[in-house]
């Protein structure tokens, strides 16, 4: 077995690994692994130099400076499992310094942006169920700041009894609690009591078995994918008059905590919704609040033309 598979083994046992991070590890050390095969070397005689000169030739062909930190950070992985494991007696990578990644706000939408979305999924969808599901999608999602991952994944089981809160696995299998608005309380109960009972009649007319998810599909996943989900909120987002390019997913995760920060709640607290395992990941949504705090007195003060 080579290293690459070796490591990739390690992180899922040892680190609990989510499938999309083992994914990009691969793909990043593949590419790594084929620039060394091409000029005679593999990553158990690649030098520093070797390693140096991979990222150069990444630079070269134009890769930003945020996928070139990752492949570091991947290339950096493998090799402290490979020291720490005997494979290397020696850590090539150790000192190597990554690109320095240009910091950027995430972004996100204000109240009424938000609102308007909402609206969409309500009044968008050409039936009953497609209006259901796609209220109850974003009511959660930006009742509870859910990843796209977590949300079209939902059992069903997490939905049943009317809960104030719904417990959500996130990246590494981790579980946490998020709380449950009123009105994604009513969407979920609504479009569960359509879910529940279009399931019993496909189990009459066509013996179809019970879905464990809350959000079913007939694809191979047996979920709603987050391809889908992304394609579906560009279109609510167009419904709506909103500019789809400006909107995903991850910007109504970010619009979540935005405003809870606005409304006064404690950082500590969402950093435990959002599932984030370090505090300064959630500290970002401070720099966003002093940005937009900026903006409104640069454009609404009364002194600001003068300025």
């Amino acid at each position: 077995m080579n290293w690459v598979d070796l490591f990739l083994e390690a992180q899922a046992a040892e680190r609990g690994a989510a499938l999309n991070s083992l994914m990009a590890y691969r793909r990043d050390l593949e590419d790594f692994s084929a620039h060394l095969a091409a000029r005679g070397l593999s990553p158990d005689r690649a030098s520093r130099a070797d390693i140096e000169g991979y990222l150069i030739a990444c630079e070269a062909e134009g890769l930003a400076a945020s996928t070139r930190a990752r492949r570091l950070s991947a290339i950096r992985g493998l090799y402290r499992f490979a020291h720490e494991d005997g494979l290397r007696t020696d850590d090539p990578a150790i000192r190597i310094t990554g690109p320095a990644k240009p910091k950027s706000l995430p972004k996100t939408l204000s109240q009424e942006q938000v609102d308007a979305l909402l609206t969409a999924a309500e009044d968008m969808g050409k039936t009953a169920e497609e209006r259901l599901r796609d209220t109850a999608l974003m009511q959660l999602l930006y009742a509870t700041g859910m990843r796209v991952s977590e949300l079209v994944a939902l059992p069903v089981a997490a939905a049943r009894g009317d809960p104030r809160m719904l417990l959500v696995r996130g990246k590494g299998g981790k579980e946490r609690m998020v709380p449950l608005s009123p009105p994604a309380r009513d969407a979920m109960a609504h479009w569960l009591a359509h879910r529940d009972a279009g399931e019993r009649k496909g189990r009459v007319e066509r013996g179809t078995p019970p879905s464990a998810f809350l959000f079913p599909s007939r694809g191979k996943a047996g979920h709603l994918t987050r391809v889908w989900f992304h394609g579906r909120i560009k279109t609510l987002a167009a419904f709506a008059g909103i500019d789809p390019a400006g909107v995903s997913p991850h910007v109504l995760r970010h619009a979540f905590a935005t405003h809870l920060l606005s409304g006064g709640a404690d950082l500590r607290a969402i950093q435990a919704m959002l599932g984030h395992a370090d505090i300064s990941t959630t500290e970002i949504y401070t720099h966003v609040l002093e940005s937009r705090l900026q903006e409104l007195v640069l454009t609404k003060h009364p002194l600001a033309g003068g300025a």
